[in-house]
């Protein structure tokens, strides 16, 4: 094809500038442990000769423009409002990003959830552009259904996934159910994806050893109510009540509830219980998997899930998982977790204690996991691959154009017009 596409790829919230600048050096990110999505679109680009236009919504400012590439971070207006404000945001960073791919003269646009609603991208078929949509979250809490503005945000929703998308990238099972469930099951063709990690991303991790004490759990992400991290701390003060002392929680990550956990793990004098590590990066998260004997990953109903990567993660550095079905990761890992209830800590807590004391189960979920990681290092069933196969249409037709402008530029070169 003469020239690729021109592709306007709106990349959700991350430093895809970052990513860029270190993708031309051939390095990966090193604040990620999986390998970034905007990482692998530059890759489809550099394949088929395409042009883009990539916008993200990283708070910090910044625009480039290299060759065949613009990178923009572009804060979204209203993102941490709530009500009228937010929707009046969303809908304005929906026409914003209309206007930027009219004028990029854009061929198809992929958008990642969470961008903008979805509804008011309707408009972008008015314009002969088509549109990827790539989901990663769940259309709404797995256990609460949505009411009011939600709910009809939902409707107003469902008719850009009947008639206007041309595909959709979905992140796991649960988010697939739920489109085909807004969509009554007349939603454009969809296909699935993984997250796609290194395997030297994982080398050198050390074998768990299940007899070993204090018995380490491990939590990592974003220190937030909704994750389940005060659910930690329950199972910490439980512990300490029962007199448990051969089990320690070490908390790794960052977020706005950290303060407060940290505030009442002191003040119910667990802190040599419940290690609230702060932020890690690849390194140090590596010398925590190999210290640890099992991930918890305790998110609660009130947060939307797409698929969870801890829980991948921490099958491939061989340790079995404790989490609920909130996470849909379970659908895919389910022999490597000890699956509980949501919102229950003390079903986590009793997950904690047959893990520790029963050592032919934890090398059953220790087992289990080694058959389970071999999807998430292969591209095929990644982002990219889906990517690839949702733009086939795309890319044929725009191929036949070109052929078309091509035969017809040649016969008028030869006098004789079509």
């Amino acid at each position: 094809m003469n020239g690729g596409l021109r592709i306007l790829y709106a990349a959700g919230p991350g430093d895809v500038l970052g990513t860029y600048l270190r993708w031309k050096t051939g390095s990966d990110d090193p604040s990620q442990v999986n390998m970034t999505l905007s990482g692998m679109f530059f890759d489809i680009c550099r394949t088929h000769g395409d042009s883009a236009y990539v916008i993200s919504s990283c708070v910090r400012p910044g625009r480039i423009q290299d060759g065949r590439f613009t990178i923009e971070h572009r804060k979204t207006l209203f993102q941490t409002s709530s009500g009228l404000r937010y929707h009046f945001g969303q809908i304005w960073t929906a026409l914003r990003l209309l206007a930027s791919a009219i004028r990029f003269r854009a061929d198809v646009a992929v958008i990642v959830c969470g961008t903008a609603h979805w509804f008011p991208m309707r408009l972008f078929k008015l314009f002969g552009i088509k549109v990827v949509a790539s989901l990663h979250c769940t259309l709404w809490r797995k256990y609460r259904p949505p009411r009011g503005v939600t709910r009809l945000v939902r409707r107003l929703n469902r008719p850009f996934f009947t008639k206007t998308v041309t595909g959709v990238l979905s992140m796991s099972h649960d988010i697939t159910s739920q489109l085909a469930e807004m969509t009554r099951g007349r939603h454009k063709p969809v296909e699935q994806f993984l997250p796609t990690y290194r395997r030297d991303a994982f080398e050198g991790i050390s074998e768990p050893l299940p007899g070993q004490r204090p018995f380490r759990v491990f939590f990592a992400g974003r220190i937030e109510r909704d994750k389940g991290v005060f659910d930690l701390l329950e199972i910490a003060k439980r512990f300490k009540a029962e007199k448990r002392d051969d089990v320690i929680i070490d908390v790794c990550g960052s977020g706005n509830a950290l303060a407060d956990l940290k505030a009442e793990v002191e003040a119910a004098g667990v802190g040599d219980r419940l290690i609230c590590h702060g932020y890690a990066n690849r390194s140090y998260m590596r010398e925590m998997y190999s210290r640890s004997h099992v991930v918890i990953v305790p998110t609660t109903t009130d947060f939307i899930e797409g698929f969870n990567q801890v829980v991948a993660e921490a099958v491939l550095a061989g340790r079995p998982v404790i989490t609920s079905d909130v996470c849909p990761a379970v659908h895919y890992l389910r022999d490597a977790v000890v699956e509980v209830p949501p919102d229950n800590a003390r079903a986590y807590g009793d997950a904690i204690i047959q893990l520790a004391d029963d050592a032919e189960f934890y090398r059953s979920k220790c087992v289990a996991r080694v058959q389970l990681q071999a999807p998430f290092y292969d591209l095929a069933y990644g982002w990219s691959a889906a990517l690839e196969k949702a733009m086939e249409g795309i890319r044929a037709v725009s191929g036949s154009k070109d052929r078309k402008n091509v035969e017809a530029r040649s016969s008028l070169v030869a006098g004789n017009p079509l």
